[in-house]
């Protein structure tokens, strides 16, 4: 895809501690651009480079003001705490817009147009109805998820316990959302486009066990679990409910032949291939050690 860069001076990257928002944000710090990277309590964070930590919670007003003013573009994720839906966020979206926030990229889920109950369809509709500019990520499933969610059934007992049945899942690497993401922000090229961003192939969890199996040199099995055991494995594992069905309903849709769609967006933004599950499981060999460190984040898809 041809771009070139489009001129924007400070760019607000909401989940600025998540999977793909710590990516975004060094991602624009090699651009010349100020990033501001938003978070809950930015006083417990710290940020390499140019970085301007700031305070946003989507649903106290009190912090819009800081986070909005002298901002030209806004990387959206949404909160996978936050309440009633996703509404709630709609008042700081059209906040936002009012003090000149000229381009919002969202990032959303695959399929999310298809889906009008998600919330992050409503976020997408209300964007489309709004006088932003907008570009939508619709990303298929993380390859980081096996480490932010499942990382101790395969370092501990090596097994991946997930209701997915013999589905295909098209998951992508959080490094290739970032990078489309921040050519989104600040290249021009990208405006009123919804991509889906997904890596190469579609894998079942039985691939996903064999690569992770010979990258680590160590058995991992998958044995297509029930819902039922994936629920009590949950419990024993202390998710609550909540996460538990949220976690059903999409492995679901992965056993139900909905998430393998796989799409050449990232090639054509990126003029690259996108990363591989092999290559991804390759790079990420010391952080299935079971002496590492597990990961803080533990929501799918990074939540923030």
């Amino acid at each position: 895809m041809e771009t070139h860069t489009s001129r924007m001076d400070t760019v607000l990257v909401t989940g600025a501690t998540g999977t793909v928002g710590s990516r975004v944000v060094d991602g624009l710090t090699d651009r010349d651009v100020t990033a501001r990277a938003a978070t809950r309590d930015p006083a417990d964070e710290q940020f390499q480079g140019d970085v301007e930590p700031v305070a946003l919670d989507f649903e106290k007003p009190e912090t819009w003001g800081a986070a909005f003013g002298g901002v030209d573009a806004m990387f959206l994720v949404r909160p996978p705490a936050i309440s009633r839906v996703g509404d709630s966020m709609l008042p700081a979206i059209d906040a936002a817009a009012r003090v000149g926030v000229e381009r919002i990229v969202l990032l959303s889920v695959l399929g999310a147009e298809k889906n009008p109950l998600l919330p992050h369809r409503r976020i997408e509709k209300h964007l489309q109805d709004s006088d932003v500019t907008w570009t939508f990520l619709r990303a298929s499933f993380f390859m980081e998820n096996l480490l932010a969610v499942h990382r101790r059934e395969i370092t501990g007992h090596g097994e991946i316990i997930v209701p997915a049945g013999n589905g295909a899942t098209s998951f992508v690497a959080a490094d290739d959302v970032a990078a489309v993401a921040t050519a989104a922000l600040t290249e021009s090229g990208h405006e009123y486009r919804a991509y889906d961003v997904t890596g190469p192939e579609a894998l079942t969890y039985h691939d996903v066990a064999h690569t992770l199996s010979d990258a680590l040199d160590r058995p991992v099995t998958y044995e297509v679990p029930s819902l039922v055991r994936f629920a009590r494995h949950s419990r024993r594992l202390g998710r609550d409910w909540s996460l538990l069905l949220v976690m059903a309903a999409l492995y679901t849709t992965a056993r139900l032949g909905l998430a393998g769609r796989v799409s050449d967006d990232v090639q054509r933004v990126l003029d690259r291939s996108p990363i591989s599950f092999l290559e991804w499981a390759e790079r990420n060999i010391t952080a299935f050690d079971p002496s590492a460190d597990e990961p803080e984040n533990n929501s799918l898809n990074g939540g923030e």
